[in-house]
């Protein structure tokens, strides 16, 4: 074992262009500003600014392409910190006085982008708003207790929704989420490309019936349905930014032509792009009076 990998540490870094590649420890990955692109022997996975990547020990590239700078927040746990913490929590204290120091069954997390929920929001800008100066260790520990605790949690919860799926053994069920998983991130990723099920299929490792019928019990939607309501919310994201242009945008987010985009814009918003726009210039004009 490592030196690394013996300890909790945090990266909080700025850039607009970056490039690693190595063997990583267990790790929740968050920015701000931009995004990043992580690849692994599994799949591809882009980190928005309202979502976390989670990783388990293993290796994996990372790369920042962005024209602003970029602020990561990555916080990388010990070997073993997990199953410690989840030990305190699932093993009744009579066995915890007993052994305290028993390690427990190493835990497989989902590896996917997650979007951050309430709990861990709170969790991560508290850290990260006091990590700058206050860095003594004993609260940094107590702090990524916490952390893995809410980490755990939501692990949980995506186990409930594995049991859930049509197979008879867990152990096929959780491979299939997982599959999927790696499905829904690579959509996420690629989104803006003309993307054909075949592909994403050959990706998840399914044949393209079953990965359809099991990402629409997962996820309550089709591919097709997810790529769509990520090109109109990026869509959203660039009208509110008048420099860039209606052609532009269409192409940006995937569309071959305005005239498909405009159609699909009014088809999910209720209102075209061009009528949204002057939506956002007026409400503009409105605020600065």
């Amino acid at each position: 074992m490592s030196k690394k990998d013996s300890v909790n540490y945090i990266l909080h870094e700025q850039s607009d262009q970056f490039y690693w590649e190595g063997n990583g420890q267990l790790s929740i990955k968050t920015f701000s500003n931009g995004n990043a692109q992580y690849k692994t022997d599994k799949g591809f996975f882009t980190v928005e600014e309202s979502r976390y990547l989670l990783l388990n020990e293993g290796p994996y590239t990372l790369s920042i392409d962005q024209k602003n700078v970029v602020e990561s927040f990555c916080i990388f746990f010990r070997k073993g910190f997990a199953e410690d913490v989840a030990r305190s929590l699932e093993v009744s204290p009579d066995k915890l006085l007993f052994d305290p120091f028993k390690t427990n069954d190493p835990i497989g997390f989902f590896e996917r982008t997650y979007h951050t929920n309430q709990t861990l929001t709170l969790q991560l800008n508290q850290l990260k708003k006091q990590f700058s100066f206050l860095k003594e260790d004993l609260w940094l520990e107590e702090q990524l207790h916490k952390i893995m605790e809410t980490l755990l949690s939501i692990h949980r919860d995506t186990l409930q929704k594995v049991h859930s799926l049509n197979a008879c053994r867990f152990s096929t069920r959780e491979e299939i989420y997982r599959r999927i998983s790696i499905a829904h991130d690579y959509i996420r990723s690629f989104y803006s490309q003309q993307i054909q099920l075949q592909e994403i299929a050959q990706i998840a490792c399914l044949s393209p019936n079953h990965l359809l019928r099991n990402y629409a019990q997962i996820f309550g939607k089709t591919p097709h349905q997810h790529i769509s309501e990520l090109r109109i919310s990026k869509a959203i994201q660039l009208l509110k930014k008048l420099e860039y242009n209606i052609t532009d945008i269409s192409f940006e987010v995937g569309f071959q032509n305005p005239v498909s985009f405009s159609k699909m814009f009014k088809q999910h918003v209720g209102i075209s792009p061009m009528q949204f726009r002057k939506k956002v210039i007026l409400d503009k004009n409105l605020s600065s009076y």
